[in-house]
């Protein structure tokens, strides 16, 4: 199955708080369901920048789930989503890219670890 590293706390939010847009510089082909790898790497800056986001959006119930920097699963696989559209534009929030993957139906799986990888990138024998 194909995977996708995307940092933390971005990838969280995909899987628990209703992101739909994955910003990118780049479009894909790609359409299907993959595995979201959560990256390693996470600073507090990109961690407060999502949190002011979620609190711009006006989600006070999105804010009380939201998790601690230090709670935040890292360096694995953490769900998968569905992949619709790769985008140039969205009224979607969470649109702040040069494209978007327009994602929908996501699906929180049991944390496994996992070396993530640029671009998508094959897991053999996972299923969502």
């Amino acid at each position: 199955m194909k995977a996708l590293s995307i940092r933390q706390p971005w990838a969280w939010l995909i899987i628990h708080g209703g992101k739909d847009i994955e910003n990118r510089s780049w479009h894909t082909k790609y359409r299907g369901r993959f595995l979201v790898h959560a990256a390693k790497g996470m600073t507090r800056a990109e961690y407060c920048e999502a949190l002011d986001l979620v609190h711009d959006i006006g989600s006070m119930e999105l804010c009380h789930r939201f998790p601690s920097f230090e709670t935040l699963e890292r360096g694995g696989i953490i769900g998968s989503v569905e992949l619709v559209d790769s985008v140039d534009h969205s009224e979607s929030p969470w649109y702040m890219g040069q494209k978007g993957f327009l994602l929908r139906d996501p699906k929180p799986l049991p944390f496994m670890p996992l070396k993530g990888q640029l671009q998508f990138f094959d897991v053999p024998g996972v299923q969502p």
